[in-house]
């Protein structure tokens, strides 16, 4: 177990953490949320160790190992990757090396020899002699192929030295495993191996992800940071987000009386703790729910974007017509005889394992890159709005405040006109009078998204658009394109986005595409699909 005695974090006069006391049992998994700066991986570094509170302690039940996924890349560029993997358990490692060193001394002792035995006693308690094959199976479910293996960190890819990483994090079966970001650069086979693991790990897991279908999979509880506290609240995200809505609704709604309030949210838990029986997580999840008292359920503080696309014309019945399209980049094929036709209504998955040839498609549809054959035909109705995934050059070199910035695409030039979308984005008084120069990526996101919304089309193009966004951004952007009526064509990490908003899924290969009306999950699950998805890229 771990917990957290009256712990303070100030920088000057700033509060971050304020008379913290909470604790993590065994057996839970903790997904740790707040709005951007609230201070979720200060607090995970609080927990390892590696910042220290300006009051307050952290306790670990002696004996216990905590085990912490690192975020250094290049601390082990000079060691073989199955190597790294094993110094994540550092008294195995230890062991192993002392006992390396004695039996390769040339005057080997009688006392050399006790001291051998009493190590390798220790090293059999440790499960020391399945560990290089326990740590090449950790790297083989996470993609990390046997012949790479032996090769050094330095010789690996950024995405891959991620997965070796996270393999240490989660060798040797730590007591306390605590995980910042996991599901950053792994695709999604490589998430549902992840979450297969954390739902069989028995110990005590701490983790902060924007991925909400991650959180909603393996957590059982969340630590929401908020106001300078934090909270332990029973369920996952989705959870913890209608109840916080609800409560806060019914918070609002003065006249109705006490009992009928309890009665709503008791039928909320009902409904939740029924769904949660088809989940992985079924039996543990359902027993929490079952438990939960209702005076725990407590309106949230937090804000959410008002994200609305409308239409300012309807689209007609021709959207889009693309015929023989293909690209390359430095020799390379990205895509080809890419041919599809959309219809109205048409929410479109996007997906490549190579995310260059999405990112491409994107930019040939928008006239920003010429393909090398083929052609695409939009319908003479279509009014279509594009969020890049490096939006960087509508904000180099611009010295604007926001609503000069945002007017410019504006044929209204009214100020009020102007701050009434920036407000919806939640750029409120003197924010709107910042310079565009100065603005964090999830700023200029949030930049880009009012300029869609002033724009009124019908039609969006989304690459990542989730991207430097909060979980109260994602979620709200989300609902938004539920919402929508219009078409579109989006691509994603965030796999809650993919399968929530897409009802057609186009893959990109370099030979040809795979075209699918179905959900995202329904893709990633055929087994036809999945046999062609080989086929297609070698």
């Amino acid at each position: 177990m771990i917990s957290v005695s009256n712990l303070s974090l100030k920088f000057g006069k700033r509060t971050l953490f304020d008379d913290v006391n909470i604790k993590f049992t065994p057996g839970n998994c903790y997904g740790v949320i707040g709005a951007n700066g609230a201070g979720k991986s200060t607090f995970l570094k609080i927990l390892s160790g590696d910042v220290d509170a300006t009051t307050g302690q952290v306790s670990i039940t002696p004996g216990e190992r905590m085990a912490v996924l690192k975020q250094n890349h290049y601390e082990f560029d000079e060691f073989p990757v199955l190597e790294t993997v094993l110094r994540g358990h550092s008294d195995l490692w230890r062991v192993m090396a002392e006992k390396d060193a004695i039996y390769a001394k040339p005057d080997f002792s009688e006392e050399d020899g006790i001291k051998a035995s009493e190590l390798e006693a220790e090293f059999a308690e440790m499960d020391g002699w399945n560990a290089e094959s326990d740590a090449a199976g950790l790297l083989s479910g996470l993609g990390i192929k046997e012949d790479d293996h032996y090769k050094l960190m330095k010789d690996l890819n950024g995405k891959q030295k991620v997965r070796v990483l996270l393999a240490q994090a989660i060798f040797g079966n730590p007591d306390i495993l605590i995980l910042d970001e996991p599901t950053n650069d792994l695709d999604v086979e490589t998430i549902t191996w992840l979450e297969d693991f954390l739902l069989d790990f028995k110990n005590t897991v701490i983790v902060v992800s924007h991925d909400r279908h991650f959180l909603d999979t393996v957590c059982s509880h969340i630590v929401d940071i908020d106001f300078s506290k934090i909270n332990i609240h029973t369920g996952n995200y989705t959870f913890w987000y209608e109840s916080s809505q609800l409560a806060l609704k019914q918070r609002a709604d003065q006249n109705k009386k006490m009992e009928e309030k309890r009665k709503e949210l008791q039928t909320f838990i009902e409904r939740f703790s029924a769904n949660a029986a088809k989940s992985k997580q079924a039996t543990s999840r359902r027993k929490l729910l079952d438990k939960l008292n209702l005076d725990e359920i407590k309106p949230s503080s937090r804000k959410y974007p008002g994200i609305i696309f409308k239409q300012e014309r309807e689209a007609g019945d021709q959207i889009l017509e693309v015929e023989d399209l293909s690209a390359s980049l430095d020799g390379v094929k990205l895509f080809d005889k890419v041919e599809f036709r959309l219809n109205k209504g048409d929410k479109v998955g996007l997906i490549s394992k190579n995310k260059l040839a999405v990112s491409a498609l994107y930019e040939i549809l928008n006239g920003r890159q010429e393909a090398e054959t083929g052609y695409y035909k939009w319908g003479q109705t279509i009014t279509h709005s594009y969020l890049p995934v490096d939006n960087s050059e509508y904000f180099e070199g611009v010295d604007d405040n926001l609503i000069d910035w945002l007017r410019q695409y504006s044929e209204e030039k009214d100020e009020a006109f102007v701050r009434g979308f920036l407000g919806r984005m939640l750029f409120t008084g003197e924010e709107t009078l910042k310079s565009a120069q100065v603005l964090s990526g999830g700023e200029k996101v949030r930049c880009m998204v009012s300029k869609m919304m002033l724009q009124s089309p019908n039609f969006l193009m989304l690459d990542e658009p989730t991207n430097h966004l909060d979980l109260e951004s994602i979620t709200a952007f989300n609902n938004s394109l539920k919402d929508y009526d219009g078409s579109l064509i989006i691509s994603s990490h965030d796999h809650e986005f993919m399968q929530t908003v897409a009802n057609r899924i186009i893959e990109l290969t370099p030979n040809g595409i795979i075209d699918k009306h179905m959900s995202y999950d329904d893709y990633i699950a055929d087994s036809e699909v999945q046999s062609r998805r080989e086929a297609m890229y070698k």
